[in-house]
């Protein structure tokens, strides 16, 4: 069990009132709050440690590599990833997306290849592909959902051809917490010999994740929903890749050895790093990584996974309440509507209260258009939410929906 009480003393922002009314913080898909260690972690390195990494030899900027590195082997380990290199750093899932696509459209994909989606992808790991497609001819391919809103795995291999050149596929639905069965992925990929490219955005902040077990070709992540600061995020690469995929950026820290004529580039993670990268973002990240790993990932899903199933059980018995990817196997997401209202009225004025909700298409827009609906309201939960909260929510959605009518 964990203690609710003493987590939520560590996150400053939660001890403070929203329209009168304490916060109830239930945005956490779009970004979690930060714990104090996370930002006395950043706030420490700038006041004691500031300094550029890697290439000084003076005190500060080997101990700034030494935090930047070691930040790199907590997240690794975290990850189950033997080898740190096979982390670079980036500005966040989309980033690390963007990088993998314009790396793989260098030498990977050809003109006519084929790419398979899923309905339920965040816009992020639709756009960089689809840019592709049409730029060199490439299809898109996308696995549809069933009635339940989950993925159809028959006529998932039923997409593969001898086109298909890669899989990318997110690990949990942003918009419906859905969690994708990802050894019918890793079956079906490996099957047909395809890389697959998981999206680990809404899964990492939820659940334990094993790579080494998984074995993606690439995995991402962003740092700010997992409790870490905002511009920070992952790109894990397996072996294979981690030698072969082509550069989509290059400059100062990825190589070795520069002339007018030719450059020799660095080895492992560095190769993918150029510029001065967030290096406080890295020490955030990794800080968070020790507040999660200290309350325990499997704790931590328990937490929400109670709070989910408590919240869909009581939105089920409300009969103007419409909701979608109704599951007890769900990562701390839940969308639902109120029928005949449009989710931004239901979210401003459950504001009114304190309680913070998405609204909207939540960046899943081809899933809107398969749900039949413009938006959702969307409440996602994080460690420190509580079932009073949730209870409280339910009682002023009522409310909401008395002053709707």
């Amino acid at each position: 069990m964990i203690d609710i009480k003493k987590i939520r003393e560590q996150f400053p922002i939660l001890q403070q009132k929203v329209n009168g009314k304490p916060l109830v913080y239930f945005d956490n898909g779009a970004t979690s709050q930060k714990p104090e260690v996370v930002i006395d972690a950043i706030g420490n390195f700038y006041k004691t440690g500031n300094s550029n990494i890697h290439r000084g030899v003076h005190t500060l900027s080997r101990l700034a590599t030494e935090q930047f590195e070691q930040s790199r082997k907590t997240i690794a380990t975290h990850f189950h990833i033997k080898n740190e290199q096979q982390i670079i750093f980036t500005s966040g899932t989309t980033d690390s997306i963007n990088k993998v696509a314009q790396g793989l459209a260098k030498h990977h994909l050809k003109s006519g290849d084929e790419i398979i989606l899923s309905t339920y992808e965040h816009h992020s790991n639709i756009l960089p592909w689809q840019l592709w497609a049409q730029k060199n001819g490439g299809v898109l391919k996308v696995i549809p959902l069933l009635e339940d809103n989950s993925l159809d795995y028959v006529a998932f291999e039923n997409l593969f051809s001898e086109k298909t050149k890669l899989v990318a596929i997110t690990h949990v639905s942003n918009t419906l917490g859905l969690i994708t069965n990802l050894q019918k992925i890793k079956e079906l990929t490996q099957k047909y010999n395809v890389p697959f490219l998981l999206d680990g955005a809404q899964s990492a902040p939820h659940m334990r994740i094993d790579l080494n077990q998984i074995e993606p070709d690439f995995f991402v992540c962003s740092a700010h929903k997992m409790y870490g600061p905002t511009g920070a995020g992952i790109l894990y690469l397996s072996e294979k890749w981690l030698g072969t995929l082509p550069l989509a950026s290059t400059g100062g820290g990825t190589i070795k050895t520069v002339t007018f004529e030719k450059t020799e580039y660095a080895e492992g993670a560095l190769r993918f790093e150029p510029g001065t990268p967030h290096i406080a973002g890295a020490i955030g990240f990794a800080t968070a990584i020790k507040f999660m790993d200290e309350v325990g990932m499997n704790h931590l899903y328990e937490h929400e996974s109670y709070l989910v199933n408590h919240a869909q059980k009581a939105l089920k018995q409300i009969r103007e309440v419409e909701l979608y990817g109704a599951n007890d196997h769900k990562a701390g997401v839940i969308s639902f509507n109120v029928k005949g209202q449009h989710p931004f009225d239901v979210g401003t004025l459950l504001d009114k209260y304190g309680i913070a909700v998405r609204t909207g298409h939540h960046c899943t827009q081809p899933l809107m258009q398969c749900l039949g609906v413009q938006g959702t309201v969307r409440i996602s939960f994080a460690v420190y939410n509580t079932i009073e909260e949730v209870d409280f929510f339910i009682e002023k959605l009522k409310k909401v929906i008395t002053m709707l009518q």
